[in-house]
């Protein structure tokens, strides 16, 4: 296989040990810092039914979102590419992760449920759209590297009048 990589470094850092560390499972707060070179920390917990911080990112969330992003990123640029002016897009992305019995869980599936609101023309049309969705299905880097289904139900083009 040739072609070009790229590599991406990350530091996670656990700041929740507090006085007692992990003296228990209860004992322990989920928190933690993920620091991205030249870029302000993002704070990070567990999801809540998982003993976490509400109002921290959690790892299953980010997930669904780097999803969501990969595909978004790809969609404007085929638009782009296209000749179709793209002037809104929002995606209300969903994920369902199974959790069994011993603890162990994955993802079952992911749907982007993406908005798009572009200019009037020849190429403003559902079926275009719906093209350029598949494609940017095909050609998203994270969205290549899952092993469960990902849906892409969106939501009929917007042409302003």
């Amino acid at each position: 296989m040739s072609g070009a990589t790229h590599d991406y470094a990350v530091t996670v850092r656990w700041t929740g040990a507090g006085d007692t560390g992990t003296s228990s499972y209860t004992a322990y707060s989920r928190d933690h810092e993920i620091d991205l070179a030249h870029k302000p920390p993002l704070l990070g917990s567990a999801d809540p039914a998982f003993r976490g911080d509400p109002g921290r990112y959690n790892p299953e969330e980010l997930f669904v979102v780097s999803l969501s992003q990969c595909h978004m990123l790809w969609f404007l640029h085929l638009a782009a590419e296209s000749g179709l002016i793209v002037r809104e897009y929002s995606d209300a992305a969903t994920g369902t992760m199974r959790v069994e019995s011993r603890g162990e869980g994955a993802f079952t599936d992911v749907t982007l449920h993406p908005r798009v609101v572009a200019d009037a023309g020849e190429l403003a049309t559902d079926e275009h759209v719906a093209a350029l969705h598949h494609k940017a299905h095909a050609m998203c880097f994270i969205a290549r590297s899952v092993n469960f289904p990902i849906h892409v139900a969106p939501v009929p083009l917007a042409v302003p009048a």
